[in-house]
């Protein structure tokens, strides 16, 4: 059975922001390992319109970049969305039944399965289907933006806490 990880890039102040901050080389390359063994990808709509950035081969791209986007392409996605009519390859649509189609994910799935979007997040934190979250804390104050909860939470447990790529920390929580 395969577990929902929530895990995101994080200010200081709780925001997310893809253009506020971004990861250094070292934290880079860990999302590069970390998209080479995922099981799949959960995507909420905006953020998966974001990650379509790596649909595309781009000549300024650097070893590490091309390693991502082969590792991206290659997993499995699923795009949680009222709005979209279609998506992108290796990809499904996830409408209707949120619960039940997630669940059925995690059975047919080992490994993890990574939980991609705020708002996403919070309809599964809602549910009680995110086993894992994963703060990976900048030292960078955005002073407003999207919060990485975007919605109240249930009482979590620090798991881990690990210094990466230098200046930021990785939190690993559980529901308690």
């Amino acid at each position: 059975m395969a577990r929902l990880v929530f895990g995101m890039n994080q200010s200081l102040d709780g925001y997310v922001d893809h253009m506020g901050f971004a990861p250094g080389p070292e934290l880079f390359r860990h999302f590069v390992k970390e998209a080479q063994g995922l099981a799949g990808s959960v995507y909420g709509r905006q953020m998966y319109e974001v990650m379509r950035y790596w649909d595309d081969d781009h000549a300024e791209w650097k070893a590490d970049e091309r390693a991502f986007a082969a590792a991206w392409r290659k997993q499995p996605k699923w795009v949680v969305s009222r709005t979209l009519k279609s998506v992108g390859p290796n990809a499904r649509l996830v409408q209707g039944d949120l619960e039940s189609a997630i669940r059925a994910i995690k059975a047919e799935r080992d490994g993890e399965v990574e939980v991609a979007g705020p708002n996403v997040a919070r309809s599964l934190t809602d549910l009680g289907l995110i086993d894992e979250y994963r703060i990976y804390l900048h030292p960078v104050v955005l002073g407003g933006g999207k919060p990485y909860f975007a919605g109240p939470r249930p009482p979590l447990r620090l798991v881990a806490h690990d210094r990466m790529g230098g200046d930021v920390i990785r939190l690993t929580y559980v529901p308690d």
